[in-house]
């Protein structure tokens, strides 16, 4: 095997959170008063549009999340696989797919689109001459024999880039249309006329178009990135296109698995507290508010530095820098949320509350239902609207949560991709003169995109599943 699977523990739990994922689709898609929901959160233009921008996200994360170890050489030639050794470092599905990007490493800074360094360097020409020049870089436009035409050239590469996406969607959506018309028993033109204009119950029109942009813009960076460095290099020469891919991981992983954490603490103590009341209520009102008294930042610095200090103290356990990297971005996640949890739970125990008195809850209490019974067939179903729209509407926060605290130095490793780093990085570059602007550039459209486009499927969620909205 040219390659060793190497499964990380946020690996396991993507595959986990996926698994969950599919199955809450297969058991929605077969009970009407859930599929009523979605139907009209895909009904809506803009939250299909914001959904596909959302799953080439999530493609990528989930790309990234496969890991290797290659393999780097044989102890003998008629031997076992087994016995081959495989190499320390750890790469991902992504790392290859995007190999020369990762490969193609500068000295230091270079500006987007650049075919020289960004910094001057002392030059000893042929002659013995001593002078400062902007070295060359070594694959930002190499194949360029005359840089003037760099301008063309770039031009030339981007048009095909967005052609050849296009195209290549062109081709996609009509086999689109073409099945949507056999299964809707229409012709194709007709659906086309009628996706054109917009007369369709699901918003084919936004998603084509949606489909076509983000397949030009892709395309254009491939093919261009194939010979430049598209958003530049960092200090010490890597590629910021390629590290602000492999950040989005970090921002997923961040807004998934915190909330996976934070679900069962919220919903469970939030139930309860609404429902048994007494005691048990007076005991969890006291343990979140005096959770939410605790300064968040102090408590997640406190415990990331108990996480090193272990970390340094057993470095047997550890024998990866991706295992040590993915260790503390599990922490992280445990403690964001072990903290973040108590706005839920005030949710749940206020719609408890209310639940409790209503009359199909008095008369199966009347019936002699048991509380566990009560609590987990009619109290948890009635109050899911609210954990869907706590968990969409959080994501956001937890994404921007982790380049904060990135940024104060108590986030995620500094070994590790993450848009917090990249912003935290260039606090000291934009202090240069000239400034070093294009990392903090990249990091904050590739969040404005994602936290945008949750954002906007969020409320189309909320909308959706929001009991007094859909009255109205």
């Amino acid at each position: 095997m040219s390659y060793l699977p190497h499964i990380l523990i946020t690996d396991a739990l993507i595959y986990f959170l996926l698994v969950l994922v599919v199955g809450f689709a297969v058991y929605a898609s077969r009970h009407e008063h859930l599929r009523a929901p979605w139907r009209q959160v895909f009904n809506r233009p803009l939250a299909v549009a914001a959904l596909m921008v959302l799953s080439v996200y999530i493609s990528i994360g989930l790309a990234d999340s496969v890991h290797l170890r290659e393999r780097i050489s044989d102890t003998g030639a008629d031997r076992a696989d087994m016995e081959a050794q495989y190499s320390h470092q750890v790469i991902s599905l992504l790392d290859i797919f995007l190999g020369s990007l990762r490969q193609h490493s500068e000295k230091t800074y270079s500006m987007p689109f650049a075919t020289h360094a960004f910094s001057m360097e002392t030059v000893i020409g042929q002659d013995g001459s001593v002078r400062r020049e902007h070295p060359r870089l070594l694959y930002g436009g190499a194949h360029l024999k005359d840089i003037s035409k760099r301008g063309q050239d770039i031009a030339v590469k981007t048009v095909t880039g967005i052609l050849v996406g296009l195209i290549a969607w062109l081709l996609f959506a009509v086999l689109i249309i073409k099945v949507v018309a056999v299964r809707t028993h229409m012709a194709a033109g007709a659906l086309w006329l009628r996706i054109k204009r917009g007369d369709t119950r699901f918003p084919w029109r936004s998603a084509l178009s949606t489909g076509a942009v983000i397949s030009a813009i892709v395309s254009a960076l491939i093919v261009l990135s194939g010979n430049y460095h598209v958003l530049g290099t960092d200090q010490v020469g890597n590629d910021v296109l390629y590290k602000s891919l492999k950040s989005i991981r970090t921002g997923l992983l961040i807004g998934t698995l915190t909330t996976l954490v934070m679900l069962p603490f919220a919903v469970s103590l939030g139930i309860m507290a609404g429902y048994l009341r007494g005691w048990v209520d007076d005991v969890i009102q006291y343990t979140y508010t005096t959770l939410s008294s605790i300064p968040g930042v102090l408590l997640i610095a406190a415990a990331i530095l108990s996480l090193q200090v272990y970390m340094t103290a057993n470095p047997e356990q550890f024998t990866t820098v991706a295992e040590r990297s993915d260790m503390r971005l599990l922490f992280l996640c445990i403690i964001l949320g072990g903290t973040s949890w108590t706005g839920l739970c005030r949710l749940m125990r206020g719609e408890t509350l209310k639940l409790r008195e209503v009359d199909y809850i008095q008369a199966a209490v009347a019936l002699g239902v048991p509380t566990r019974k009560i609590m987990l067939r009619h109290i948890f179903p009635n109050v899911m609207h609210i954990v869907l729209i706590s968990v969409v509407l959080d994501f956001s926060g937890l994404v921007l949560a982790e380049a904060v605290l990135s940024y104060v130095g108590v986030g995620v490793d500094p070994a590790m991709d993450s848009w917090g780093n990249m912003i935290n990085g260039a606090r000291l570059e934009m202090a240069r003169e000239p400034m070093v602007w294009w990392s903090l550039s990249a990091a904050f459209v590739f969040m404005f995109g994602l936290v945008l486009s949750a954002n906007l499927f969020s409320d189309a969620v909320r909308d959706a599943f929001d009991p007094r909205l859909r009255k109205r």
